[in-house]
């Protein structure tokens, strides 16, 4: 113990005895302060994440089909969804899953995608024309009547617009010159005599229009809309971080459309809104200039090349209103709308707040600001797993976001539709579809031919699907009964559906959350085996493994730090073991007159070995103190995500990184390991000096 403390006491001593000290210490110094810091952002980079993933769409962990061709990946596959097979029966799953002690509730879902026109500015305004014509057919009202003639007049005034453009368009570029037939199209819808004929059949007249006319006009978009089928009540009782932004929720039993916020705003909303919208934020939450940024230069030159999408909104009434009210905010006579646009969204850092505000206040309630209302009905394309396509009209109830990660385009990239219309889409038809097939399928005679016996079928000798045709009257009230059962299907797609309904069909995938989640492994193994034992074919995955590419993002940025970290201490062993040497050489003398008085190799060997650790320990431990007042630090001030799609990884516009007492202790550790490991040469050549030798002169 005596010996422990003296060499104790010589390690101290010696510790600032040599500039080397000096530099091996700032070494360890920064090494442990990169590693509790790093491992400090890490870990807490992995937890934020993982309550992004967990709170979002995944749960804690998820369950597909075993028999299924990919793995399911939640947010890995970009190219398209995973090729996942059906599970027939949810009540199934459920029931076996929810017998687990540590389940708390499981939840269907299935996933799809499809591509939307969101429709040109003309296509919209002639929608809204037919309706309206359509409810002046049992009896046209004055009130009908005047919007009718405003929307007529807000047409007339949007040809005359697309023809100026297409002029314009002509004289850029000759070789693109209009098709004479598109030309012969509008010259006619700009004739008084089309518009004096108008009434005499609108329907027909409409027809032309939108057939001819708005596919010249070229602001459609063709909008991505991913989409999660759902039980949409259990859901939202699941995944507390969801709310309600715009709207309201889907009511229980019926079925209906959440679009998620981010892609209502990025996808439906006014081009010209959402680019000034972009640029307020960038400077309010960001801090960006105008004048510094060519990015946000670019969306405002874009706001005034394209006024198009405001001008062919106006009708000439609110045309009238938007000169006067620009005419005002400008202080300018100037009577062309196309123009005071053009001098409305020249901002600068010095005008945008107010500019911005001004839009809003101003021009936006002269305006449809979303191509889609919510209330209205959205109809959807997809197609289904044999890869025909299947459509469906879904009312858009409201917009809904998750807590925290309000900008994140992966959070917001998915939009919750009921389970029962999702199983439309997807190719499944319901209990009363099916019931109402058969109906049909019988009162038509139709037979059911299997594919092996086709040909027979078709041209066999003795083929029961070839008839001779018969000369007939027509049962009149036999083909009404069409349109009733075309009320029928009506009346399914408004019904109520039960908790039955939902549980007894198909699903894809369900997400699974635990009471607690600190035994997800064994929560996984127990479950794999509870569906064995109940013949289910399923997998079970933990929420890591369902986020794909995303969840893979941690384990890089824990590879990154490592690698950092491995360089540093690499570099550290050889400086520190070629510093120890040095040193070493110096006290050969101190160590050789040492060793004539009796000291062991035993004591020369322990003595280096512990001055280095003791160095590496005092220099270890300011180190892990100013990583711990960074962390600190950043914990109070967080730290900002530089882009929007780093929301999701940080569970909000800032990560707020927590120190954990194994961020500390590893740090030590390694730096104690690796101060031992580099000094292990130099103190086994302090062992091997001669007395004799150490004790001569130099001279």
């Amino acid at each position: 113990m005596g010996q422990l403390k003296l060499l104790v006491q010589v390690a101290f001593r010696n510790l600032f005895a040599s500039w080397i000290n000096v530099i091996v210490g700032a070494i360890i110094l920064f090494g442990t302060l990169l590693v509790v810091v790093g491992g400090a952002v890490v870990d807490s980079l992995d937890a934020s994440m993982s309550r992004s993933i967990i709170g979002s769409v995944a749960g804690h962990i998820q369950v597909y089909s075993e028999k299924s061709k990919d793995s399911l990946a939640l947010y890995g596959n970009m190219g398209g969804e995973a090729d996942l097979r059906v599970i027939e029966k949810f009540s199934d799953i459920k029931k076996v899953l929810e017998q687990h002690p540590n389940v708390k509730t499981v939840v269907p879902m299935g996933t799809n995608s499809t591509m939307l026109m969101s429709g040109n500015t003309v296509d919209l305004t002639l929608a809204r024309l037919r309706d309206l014509y359509k409810q002046a057919a049992p009896g046209e009202t004055p009130e009908l009547r005047a919007q009718i003639d405003s929307l007529k007049s807000h047409v007339r005034q949007m040809i005359a617009l697309l023809e100026k453009d297409l002029e314009r368009r002509n004289a850029l570029a000759a070789e693109n010159a209009m098709d004479p037939a598109d030309l012969q199209a509008l010259e006619r819808a700009r004739s008084p005599e089309f518009w004096e004929d108008f009434e005499k059949d609108a329907l027909t007249s409409l027809e032309f229009l939108e057939n001819r006319i708005a596919p010249l006009v070229t602001d459609g978009d063709m909008v991505p809309l991913r989409y999660l089928g759902t039980d949409l009540v259990n859901f939202q009782k699941t995944f507390d971080r969801m709310r309600i932004v715009d709207g309201t929720a889907v009511p229980e039993g019926q079925r209906g459309l959440l679009l998620s916020k981010y892609t209502y705003e990025e996808f439906f909303k006014m081009k010209a809104a959402r680019r000034l919208d972009i640029i307020q934020e960038a400077r309010a939450i960001n801090h960006k200039k105008i004048a510094e940024d060519p990015d946000l230069q670019r969306r405002l030159k874009e706001n005034q090349t394209q006024t198009r999408e405001i001008l062919f909104q106006l009708d000439p009434l609110k045309t009238e209103q938007a000169i006067a009210r620009l005419q005002k905010v400008l202080g300018s006579d100037e009577k062309d709308l196309e123009k005071l646009l053009v001098s409305f969204f020249t901002m600068d850092d010095a005008n945008f707040d107010t500019r911005y505000q001004q839009f809003y206040s101003e021009l936006a309630p002269l305006l449809n600001l979303y191509r889609i209302r919510l209330g209205n009905e959205l109809p959807i394309t997809a197609f289904t797993r044999t890869g025909y396509s299947r459509s469906a009209n879904v009312k858009v109830y409201g917009t809904y976001e998750f807590s925290g990660m309000e900008k994140s385009q992966l959070a917001g990239s998915i939009n919750l539709v009921d389970l029962i219309t999702f199983r439309e889409l997807y190719g499944y038809m319901t209990a009363d579809q099916k019931d109402e097939l058969a109906k049909l399928q019988a009162a038509s005679g139709v037979t059911e031919v299997k594919r092996d016996n086709l040909d027979d079928a078709l041209f066999g000798d003795d083929s029961s699907l070839v008839a001779e045709t018969t000369s007939g009257t027509i049962d009149e009230d036999a083909q009404l009964e069409g349109a009733s059962q075309a009320r029928h299907q009506l009346e399914l797609a408004l019904r109520k559906y039960t908790q039955q309904d939902i549980d007894d069909g198909v699903v894809l995938h369900a997400a699974v959350m635990l009471k607690d989640p600190d035994t997800l492994e064994q929560t996984i193994v127990e479950l794999q085996e509870s569906a064995k034992k109940a013949g289910l074919p399923l997998k079970v995955i933990s929420w890591h493994q369902a986020s794909d590419l995303v969840g893979q993002i941690i384990l890089v940025a824990k590879l990154v730090l490592y690698a950092a970290v491995f360089i540093i201490f690499v570099v550290a062993v050889v400086i520190i073991n070629n510093s120890v040497m040095m040193a070493t050489l110096q006290r050969v003398r101190e160590i050789g007159t040492m060793r004539a008085i009796g000291a062991q190799r035993g004591f020369v060997l322990g003595m280096v070995l512990l001055e280095t650790m003791v160095l590496g320990l005092v220099f270890g431990a300011v180190g892990a103190l100013l990583g711990t007042l960074a962390v600190q630090g950043l914990g109070s001030a967080g730290i900002p995500a530089f882009h929007e799609s780093m929301y999701f990884f940080f569970s909000g516009p800032r990560l707020f990184p927590t120190l954990q007492a194994s961020n500390i202790v590893t740090a030590l550790v390694i730096v104690i390991g690796v101060s031992a490991f580099s000094t292990l040469y130099p103190a086994f050549l302090a062992t091997r000096v001669s007395p004799i030798q150490a004790m001569q002169t130099d001279e």
